[in-house]
């Protein structure tokens, strides 16, 4: 199996390289050369599994020889052991044909944990095997940096720099990322918004110097193999209810678009996808550019759903290498074009876009709503994310078809949102009760490349 960029220039590579390259040398996207396909047979095949062996079928026709049919089982073993549910991804019934994909049972109670998890395991046996090390360096809007931090924290290989909007992320969030104690994790709480910690990732990956210096790896988005690990929980619902004997809908809540494009490749790999529904908060870029086919930032305004919170969605990138049947150089001018302000989608590609995507957007009082409505009605506590999931699937949902919203964070996570809304605090789980007592190790950080890169080169050389 070889890996492409979206841009058409960068290196072929295998995948455990594509995976430690993260951002492609030509600035863009790592994708499969060929999506490896599933029958109908294989796929009801999955029926009745463990999450584990699901994970391995799927995930195994992207991997080629890269690691031992038992290597990769091992290092999936111990991604999901420290899940808290014996499911790991569990589906609520909400309504007649509408069901709730919780993903948030893993050790950051947020959906980053199902491909944070694997990608750790891989990357700790990639580095076994070579003897290197890697500098990770990371943007977030919430939930990323925590996963992160908690998949590589003590690791003698890997230094872990995660960046995040200060004051634009909730208190849980920072805490996760601000306290664990082990000294190859470090916390940047960067003046901005999330777009703009982004931003300096990639310029981080675009300075070769500085990016070959401190070995650069990337474990944002941008990583393949995060997405592949997204690919999973799409077939593992979608089987319990009936596929591929029937087709299943979803509606994910979605900033920088990674958690769907899972779901895009989970259909081009024969799972009966009907329909892949884009829910937005009022940042709705995405919305906006699949309605019309502008997609202009226009700043991001905060909300009570953060980790949402994004103009400049990285994965849509790929979507759009599809849609534009993988001309790698129509893709390099679209993001110069959104480098100078935007850029709009051609008819054929957004047409190619629209058989595939639908899109709703959620304003703060509706998502509010929605989790004061469907509390009262089933007694289920949603996020504010997951609510924005929940109000669009409910316009936009052919009853005839199961939907199946994805759930990404435990409301917990969200403690001042969720009892403002519903009346209800949602208190964290057990083994993180002490959250707020622990101790915090954060560095305020300036949006200058020059700081960041100066402050990483010192961590790395102590």
């Amino acid at each position: 199996m070889k890996y492409i960029s979206t841009r058409g220039k960068a290196p072929v590579l295998n995948f455990e390289q594509a995976m430690m390259t993260g951002l492609a040398r030509d600035g863009g996207l790592y994708l499969p050369e060929t999506i490896p396909t599933l029958s109908p047979d294989d796929i009801a095949a999955l029926a009745g599994l463990s999450y584990e062996e699901t994970a391995f079928r799927i995930m195994k026709p992207f991997i080629g020889d890269c690691f031992t049919d038992d290597e990769f089982r091992d290092i999936i073993a111990k991604a999901y052991a420290g899940f808290g549910h014996a499911a790991r991804a569990p589906l609520v019934q909400l309504d007649s044909n509408h069901f709730l994909l919780e993903l948030f049972h893993g050790p950051t109670l947020a959906f980053k944990d199902f491909a944070m998890q694997l990608i750790g395991q891989l990357f700790q046996a990639s580095l076994k095997r070579s003897g290197g090390h890697v500098t990770i360096a990371g943007a977030t809007s919430g939930d990323t940096g925590s996963a992160a931090i908690e998949a590589f924290k003590g690791l003698e290989a890997v230094d872990v720099f995660i960046l995040f909007p200060h004051g634009r992320v909730s208190e849980v969030q920072r805490r996760q990322m601000t306290t664990p104690a082990e000294s190859n994790v470090h916390a940047l709480a960067m003046d901005g918004h999330f777009d703009d910690c982004q931003a300096r990732v990639k310029d981080m990956f675009n300075d070769f110097d500085f990016r070959d210096g401190v070995h650069l790896a990337g474990v944002n988005s941008i990583n393949f193999a995060r997405v592949l690990a997204q690919v999973v929980y799409y077939f593992s619902s979608a089987v319990s209810l009936g596929a591929p004997q029937r087709k299943v809908s979803f509606t994910v809540p979605t900033g920088n678009f990674g958690d769907i494009f899972a779901g895009y490749i989970a259909k081009r790999m024969g799972l009966p996808i009907d329909r892949l529904v884009v829910a937005t908060n009022q940042n709705d870029i995405l919305h906006r550019c699949l309605s019309s086919g502008d997609y202009r930032p226009d700043g991001v305004v905060p909300s009570i759903s953060p980790s949402m919170d994004i103009q400049v969605s990285s994965n849509f990138e790929r979507a759009l290498f599809y849609a534009y049947d993988q001309d790698g150089a129509a893709v390099a001018q679209l993001m110069e074009e959104l480098s100078a302000g935007g850029f709009t989608v051609s008819q054929g590609a957004l047409q190619a876009l629209r058989e595939v995507f639908d899109s709703g957007h959620c304003s703060e009082a509706e998502t509010s709503a929605t989790i004061r409505t469907l509390f009262d009605t089933t007694g289920e506590l949603l996020c504010p994310h997951s609510a924005v999931g929940v109000k669009v699937a409910n316009e936009l949902r052919d009853a005839d078809v199961p939907m199946i919203t994805l759930a990404t964070a435990h409301p917990a996570k969200f403690p001042a949102a969720v009892e403002a809304a519903s009346g209800q605090h949602p208190d964290l789980p057990t083994r993180m009760a002490d959250l707020y007592d622990r101790s915090e190790r954060v560095s305020r950080i300036a949006n200058d490349l020059g700081a960041i890169e100066d402050l990483i080169k010192d961590r790395i050389a102590k």
